[in-house]
């Protein structure tokens, strides 16, 4: 189960993310990421409640980092050991901003 918390504030937006992304969550947080990112200039994810991400999770952050990258910056903070880990493995800490 994931939860998504979505606060924007102009042209700020940070999501929330809380439980696990993961090929049944994914697709949800891909529709509020697809949806929600006009006009958005800097995107903050949050993962201090993400328990796990698997790799259509990491999926669904490339295609927002590609987004971002067009238009702003994106950075995903309060990650967790596992997935920081999980991060490295993939190499997807060098693609990422994670604070």
């Amino acid at each position: 189960m994931l939860n998504i918390g979505k606060e924007a504030n102009g042209s700020d937006m940070k999501i929330a993310l809380e439980g696990r992304l993961d090929t049944v969550t994914a697709p949800e947080l891909e529709e509020v990421v697809k949806t929600s990112l006009d006009g958005i200039g800097s995107l903050v994810f949050d993962f201090s409640k993400l328990e796990y991400i698997s790799s259509a999770g990491l999926r669904v952050l490339l295609s927002a980092q590609k987004v971002m990258n067009k238009q702003g910056s994106m950075v995903v903070k309060n990650v967790s050991e596992e997935v920081a880990e999980i991060f490295e493995v993939t190499g997807f800490s060098d693609i990422l901003t994670v604070e």
